[in-house]
């Protein structure tokens, strides 16, 4: 009669532990910012982008948001997601905040033609996610110049930290804002590639 009672008690704990985990509500989150209604068109004479896929550390390549916990430890928030994979996030988000810098449209996976346009990179190093304290991330990024008057090339390494409130809401909005530091990074040196001029990678 006991082990029947301690049978049932046990079966009735796992079924409560997976009802709470089924019933645990997911959070979608998407590093593209809200498009500007206001936002200009593409402007004449300006220079059209190709953006390659994005390189994502393996360590948060994940379709859950995974953030620091202390000096070494990591948590992957089960409830807590991207909407899309991580590197399609931040290729979107990028794409967007360099069509606005370059006032100008990503055109990868069209046709190639002669006319002069941007080849842009970008690899990862770090994607740092500290809820409450800061979203950091670190990444490789070189612009080729094709089709222009004289080809030219850039690599640089981009460091950017936002300040980050409490909520992972808040935590996303830092890294919106960190991408967008680095999309205007890479739009000054596409502009003075296009233009014929010395290109230099960013103080910071």
């Amino acid at each position: 009669m006991i082990r029947r009672v301690t049978q049932v008690s046990a079966t009735l704990a796992a079924a409560l532990l997976l009802a709470a985990c089924a019933s645990a509500p997911l959070h979608y989150y998407t590093l593209v910012a809200p498009a500007d209604a206001g936002a200009p068109p593409p402007a004449a004479g300006s220079l059209p982008f190709e953006l390659l896929p994005v390189g994502i550390p393996a360590q948060v390549d994940q379709p859950q948001l995974v953030v620091r916990e202390g000096a070494e430890g990591m948590a992957v928030l089960g409830s807590e997601r991207w909407i899309a994979p991580l590197g399609d996030e931040v290729r979107s988000a990028l794409a967007a905040d360099l069509a606005r810098e370059l006032h100008s449209q990503d055109v990868s996976g069209m046709p190639a033609g002669s006319q002069p346009l941007l080849r842009i990179k970008l690899d990862l190093r770090r994607f740092d996610s500290q809820p409450g304290g800061q979203a950091l991330i670190e990444g490789g990024w070189s612009v080729r110049l094709l089709h222009g008057g004289q080809a030219a090339t850039l690599s640089c390494t981009s460091l950017v930290s936002e300040p980050v409130g409490a909520g992972y809401p808040a935590l996303v909005q830092g890294h919106q804002r960190a991408i967008a530091r680095i999309a205007a990074q890479i739009a000054t040196a596409g502009r003075a590639l296009g233009a014929g001029q010395v290109a230099a990678c960013p103080q910071e």
